[in-house]
């Protein structure tokens, strides 16, 4: 890094010599691979974890998953019109820091982050579970679930390091199977549906918690789509992201409505109902085994449908290994943490960071003593950063129809403002409800200071190591720019940004001073 310039309250470096050449992502995905990410990163919610929200009545349960639903079309609409526009790895970071400038670029990418991050050690929990059970049924010994977890880590992360083609096929692949899985088991449960007796009277009724059951069982709701919004992470991956994306996103989004209804109502209208399956580390092995019976069958089913898992796990380390290194790339990170792996050009060093603290953080919620909760902790601590970045998602989409009328939009929402407002409100209700259930509120203030502590890094460190990356050239040039470095690495402070630079801001962005 040598020649360095004041923006506002922030210091940017010019890039080196090959600083972007060791950054580089590979092109690869379409539209198929996109939709089978985006199911794919949010599958494992209808296998686990969504199960803990009925402890607050199915009714409860129910309600929450219906404005949930309504958040996440808003959103999802919102992001579908924002990324084909600004379509560069950064996602969320990328449409705040567009919108609301670099602190607003930075609070929604480190929120991205935490949900990212802790999503996967959330669902390796859910496969130490099933593997735990199934492994002690058909070979009779089990293992510590953290061994299961590193296991599981290690395989994935290095499926991840492969190379971007490898991971799209497997992703296909296993959001193909756990579809069929979930197929095969809509169709047995349908035979064993007594939804009476086992989802209201074993529950304790439709709102045995009354009307705060339905703001406790929000977060639990959001475990059937936390992570379809992670399909812009993969812009630069993209053969054709102005098309693939939106589409990619909305079917996705869809496919995930159907199964996530069907699981909550044939799932909990099977035995041992909702009174016990609120508990369980294994919900729709339980739901096999209530259709098949105890044994091999049911077992061997299981290890399949641990599929659902692996491909969440999977794809959702795509994920955190493309927020890391975007937001390391513009500097909001230590700046090594973007280093790409010189021929396969996947974000290795990302992947491997997000691992370790993924893990730490399921063995610290582990031997805090928390139980059979581990699970239900760690996911209203990635909901907490999930909803964050969904308020911003969804604010910064509203301030971008305002302050940026002039970008090309190739797809625009629907829903418009008033969709993305109400996403935005329903996230904050949410991030409420959150800290308002003392069950999960110590695994929560332990995120929060983590965010607090990543803030108090930007201000003091990280702000003054920015570099223009593609997303930075798009916010400082209002739009005009998209990634020049593509085309020329060298010229990143050179005369055409500079210009555009000395023109004046659009309103609501004179926070960014001309230079």
């Amino acid at each position: 890094m040598a020649e360095q310039r004041k923006v506002g309250g922030v210091t940017y470096r010019e890039a080196g010599e090959g600083y972007f050449e060791k950054r580089t992502l590979r092109r690869h995905a379409g539209v198929w691979s996109l939709w089978a990410l985006g199911v794919a990163a949010v599958i494992s919610g209808d296998f686990f974890g969504w199960n803990f929200g009925l402890a607050y009545g199915f009714g409860g349960l129910l309600i929450a998953t219906i404005f949930v639903t309504i958040m996440y079309f808003g959103l999802c609409f919102s992001i579908a019109e924002m990324s084909p526009a600004l379509p560069h790895t950064g996602g969320a970071y990328s449409f705040a820091r567009s919108a609301m400038g670099p602190w607003g670029g930075f609070t929604t990418g480190v929120a991205e982050t935490i949900e990212y991050v802790i999503t996967p050690a959330v669902i390796v929990v859910g496969i130490g579970s099933y593997m735990s059970s199934i492994s002690d049924d058909l070979f009779g010994f089990t293992m510590a679930d953290p061994i299961w977890w590193a296991i599981f880590y290690a395989i994935f992360v290095g499926l991840n390091y492969i190379g971007v083609e490898a991971s799209f096929r497997f992703t296909v692949f296993i959001c193909l199977l756990s579809l069929a899985v979930l197929l095969v088991f809509f169709a047995g449960a349908l035979t064993e549906l007594d939804f009476q007796r086992f989802a209201i009277d074993a529950g304790g009724g439709w709102l045995p918690e009354g009307i705060p059951g339905i703001f406790y069982a929000l977060p639990f709701a959001i475990w059937f789509y936390l992570a379809i919004e992670e399909l812009p992470l993969a812009a630069e991956e993209s053969a054709d992201p102005e098309r693939d994306i939106p589409r990619g996103t909305i079917w996705g989004l869809v496919t995930l409505v159907v199964t996530g209804f069907l699981v909550l109502f044939l799932n909990s209208g099977i035995s041992p109902g909702s009174g016990e399956l609120a508990e369980s580390g294994e919900p729709l092995l339980e739901g096999l085994r209530t259709i098949f019976g105890d044994g091999t069958s049911a077992s061997l089913l299981g290890l399949i449908a641990v599929a659902g898992l692996v491909a969440s796990f999977h794809t959702i380390i795509f994920a955190y290994g493309r927020n890391i290194f975007s937001l390391s790339r513009a500097g909001y990170y230590p700046h090594p943490f973007s280093v790409t792996h010189g021929t396969r050009q996947t974000p290795h060093v990302a992947l491997i960071i997000g691992a370790i603290i993924g893990w730490l953080a399921a063995l610290i919620i582990d031997q805090a003593g928390a139980g059979s909760t581990v699970g239900g902790s760690l996911l209203n601590m990635a909901v907490f950063g999930a909803v964050i970045s969904y308020f911003m998602q969804a604010l910064s989409f509203v301030l971008l129809r305002r302050r940026l009328p002039h970008i090309q939009r190739p797809y625009r929402s629907p829903v418009g403002e008033w969709g993305a407002l109400i996403a935005a409100a329903i996230a904050l209700i949410t991030l409420i409800a959150i800290f308002w259930n003392s069950d999960y509120r110590p695994g929560v203030y332990g995120v929060a200071i983590f965010y607090l502590v990543a803030v108090l890094y930007f201000a003091l460190i990280g702000r003054h190591r920015l570099v223009f990356s593609p997303e930075e050239e798009f916010a400082m040039s209002h739009g005009e720019r998209a990634g020049a470095h593509m085309e020329a690495t060298a010229t990143h402070l050179g005369g055409g940004l500079e210009a555009q630079m000395d023109e004046a801001p659009p309103p609501g962005q004179e926070d960014e001073p001309r230079t």
